[in-house]
């Protein structure tokens, strides 16, 4: 099987595919955002790590709302027209017609909640939402409409599905509260309902902002594979056990900021082999999260091979 077959078949088969597939992500520099350049740059970056899909990293630096000092000012934030979004379609579209006889093509798309975070303040939108988040809960509605018309995009140019990332469920954010239950859950699943019609996505819960002491608020979320970490409040589980509580593949094993970033050839292959050992059959080796950008590329592509030469 190539690529494109083999992570598909993850999904369709409880049999395991012939070898473990595997894929890690980091940010280029800014110089490959956006047109040309970055579709060299993902193209360079996949064929020399031999991952194997196409993530496309999401640059679009989105202006900063006016100032947000009251709850009742997040209902002003901008609605994007579809041509807002054009320069991050042409990369998918530029990614697509050179790869994806090759590779599962893969969008990255935040969430409505972290596009009002990049663009109003994490710290700000957190504590508006505590004390006032029916008012708040206007904005994350037009934010939602801007990744929908981002989406629809990437659909019309071909993508085969989205990396899709939730926060706000983290354990310091909200504890305590229905807040990501109420306010902030159903605009991912808004978000889930316009994808899950798409070939291959992956539900990334994302630990960037922290980490989370329960993920049973996301077992209802759609997508083929799961990505996240593996510290759980003071426990620390298994890809297994996640593989298990989601009833669907694992993606993940290795820490971002561990060995793959700055460990030796000898270390990162026993990272990989000790990460398989506790892997579901069904495995997409890979980090938890985007890795350094200065991760050298040859860490990369040696832990893509030993995933590659199996769990023996």
């Amino acid at each position: 099987m190539n690529k494109r077959e083999t992570l598909l078949n993850l999904t369709r088969s409880t049999t395991p595919p012939d070898y473990v597939p595997a894929a890690f992500f980091m940010h280029f520099g800014q110089a490959c955002h956006q047109g040309q350049a970055a579709v060299d740059k993902h193209l360079e970056f996949f064929r020399a790590t031999d991952m194997d899909f196409v993530k496309i990293q999401y640059e679009q630096v989105l202006p900063p709302l006016p100032a947000v000092r009251r709850p009742e000012d997040w209902a002003h934030a901008p609605l994007y027209t579809a041509e807002f979004f054009d320069a991050p379609v042409r990369v998918a579209e530029g990614l697509v017609k050179a790869a994806k006889n090759e590779a599962l093509v893969i969008m990255t798309l935040y969430s409505p909640f972290m596009w009002a975070m990049h663009a109003g303040g994490g710290a700000v939108l957190t504590e508006h939402l505590k004390r006032d988040p029916e008012a708040v809960t206007k904005g994350l509605r037009i934010m939602t409409e801007n990744v929908l018309r981002l989406v629809r995009g990437c659909k019309r140019v071909g993508v085969d599905g989205f990396y899709a990332t939730t926060q706000g469920g983290e354990a310091h954010r909200f504890a305590g509260t229905d807040i990501f239950q109420t306010y902030v859950k159903p605009t991912d699943l808004a978000v889930w309902d316009e994808i899950r019609s798409c070939r291959f996505n992956i539900l990334h819960i994302c630990d960037y902002e922290g980490g989370y002491a329960d993920l049973t608020p996301f077992l209802d979320y759609p997508g083929h594979v799961v990505n996240c970490g593996l510290t759980l409040g003071d426990r620390t589980l298994t890809p297994k056990e996640v593989s298990e509580m989601f009833a669907r593949p694992f993606m993940g094993g290795m820490q971002r900021n561990g060995v793959i970033a700055t460990g030796s050839a000898e270390q990162i292959r026993h990272a990989v082999k000790g990460a398989m050992a506790e892997a579901p059959d069904r495995l997409v080796l890979a980090a938890q999260c985007t890795v350094p950008g200065n991760t050298p590329w040859d860490n990369i592509r040696t832990a893509i091979d030993a995933a590659h030469e199996g769990r023996n």
